[in-house]
């Protein structure tokens, strides 16, 4: 029997939408080697790989070059794998054991909440080389343990960024979030995310970026909860609300394809 594998596009409702991610089904484990093979292999953001344990599942996240310590997209992905493929019954919750603690998945009709970590950024100022590289002045900067956050001016100018990938890549962080209110009324801000420096010039949609964002924009706006719209090409959406050292985020996926590893 082949390794049960499949590919999920998370954040959105509609094939060929959101940020695909790979999920790994695993029956005993794997090296890490071999695991960061298939994931350059399937040269998607992310693939995520699941074991069995006696409480839930053991879940690790691959980009292509590296092992990360967050992923929501791919999370989200697996949540969706387990309950479509049977693994579990639809009314259970998912359960995570990750480098980043326990994490959690519930069923909301066609939604899919998890429960992750906050990272709450604090105000800082932005390297030269990231303005340079964005071409555009930044109205505040901030920062957490991983990424940049940096509020631009408009909607429009989120959108309209074309980033110089090599010099973003030289800046000793995980990634940089740009982001600003939004310009409609779907939704409350908009958001990109740049990470060159992981090998992912720009990740479509970035459940561990709204981590940050949602106590930005909560705190900023006075709301709760809040729906973000990350701008990629791709698109797609999350819905957020930041509970203390808790940051809930919600979003719908759809399995795009299913194989199986030789």
């Amino acid at each position: 029997m082949g390794i049960a594998l499949l590919q999920i596009d998370a954040f959105t409702n509609q094939p060929f939408g959101g940020n695909p991610a790979a999920v790994c089904i695993l029956s005993v484990p794997q090296s890490d080697a071999w695991m960061q093979q298939v994931a350059q292999e399937m040269n998607l953001s992310e693939t995520a790989f699941l074991l069995p344990q006696s409480e839930g599942y053991h879940l690790r996240w691959f980009t292509p070059t590296i092992e990360i310590d967050l992923c929501g997209h791919a999370t989200l992905a697996s949540a969706h794998a387990l309950w479509s493929e049977g693994y579990l019954p639809l009314e259970q919750p998912a359960q995570f054991q990750t480098r980043s603690g326990l994490l959690t998945a519930v069923r909301q009709e066609d939604w899919i909440e998890l429960n992750f970590p906050a990272r709450v950024p604090e105000a800082t100022t932005a390297p030269i080389e990231w303005v340079q590289a964005l071409g555009v002045e930044p109205i505040s900067v901030w920062k957490n343990s991983y990424d940049y956050l940096l509020e631009l001016e408009s909607a429009a100018i989120v959108r309209s960024l074309q980033p110089d990938f090599a010099l973003l890549a030289t800046v000793p962080c995980q990634g940089v979030i740009v982001t600003s209110r939004s310009d409609t009324s779907d939704y409350d801000f908009v958001s990109r995310f740049f990470a060159p420096a992981i090998g992912i010039n720009e990740d479509p949609v970035t459940g561990a970026a709204h981590c940050g964002l949602a106590p930005y924009w909560q705190e900023k706006l006075g709301k709760s909860p809040l729906v973000g719209y990350q701008a990629s090409a791709r698109g797609g959406v999350v819905k957020v609300r930041w509970e203390g050292e808790r940051v809930f985020l919600a979003g719908q996926a759809i399995t795009v394809l299913r194989g199986e590893l030789c």
